[in-house]
């Protein structure tokens, strides 16, 4: 059977690449919009799968990985800056705080209409950052496509005081120990 990563985020496009599995990917066409009342750990995980199903039509028997990913401070939850300012606004708000990401996570078997989902957490806790430091990595590493305003990945990496979680991956945007755990359940293993 097929292995399809149901998302065209380069950042996840890297993270599968690293278990040397052979994958096609396709680009699910969904309505994220949140529902009323709906948790952050609900909403990932229905997205996920909501992910994985729609590109079934297209891979009908397949393995099909969705995922989806928000980040919350402070009760709010931080959408893509997509600008400098607001990069800046969220990174001064996270300003010795901690960002909690949930990630979904859904490994879908479309022969079988089969899906296992789950929603993983995981923590950053920002150093006290000035303005200008603020201000040189925004500068340096422009992260205005990424929730949070940062790349853990490079750069980012010096705006954090510690991380709490089991898998750094899950930070980038696919939980890589929990996915290895479920293509293991459908038999599928990168060593």
């Amino acid at each position: 059977m097929k292995l399809v990563l149901a998302s065209t985020s380069p950042f996840r496009k890297q993270l599968m690449d690293k278990l040397q599995l052979g994958y096609e990917t396709a680009s699910p066409d969904i309505d994220e919009t949140p529902l009323a009342g709906e948790s952050i750990e609900d909403m990932v995980s229905r997205l996920s799968e909501a992910k994985a199903r729609a590109v079934a039509a297209e891979y009908p028997e397949a393995i099909i990985i969705g995922s989806d990913q928000s980040a919350v401070l402070n009760g709010e939850v931080l959408h893509k800056p997509g600008n400098f300012d607001n990069a800046f606004k969220q990174l001064k708000n996270a300003s010795g705080q901690k960002i909690i990401f949930q990630t979904g996570l859904c490994v879908y078997n479309s022969a079988k209409d089969k899906a296992r989902t789950i929603c993983v957490p995981y923590t950053v806790v920002f150093k006290k950052l000035t303005d200008s430091q603020i201000e040189n990595y925004l500068n340096m590493e422009k992260p205005f496509n990424c929730a949070g305003s940062f790349k853990s990945e490079a750069l980012g990496i010096a705006l954090f005081e510690r991380f709490e979680g089991d898998d750094p991956n899950t930070l980038i945007g696919l939980p890589l120990i929990r996915l290895i755990e479920l293509l293991a359940e459908e038999d599928i293993h990168p060593i």
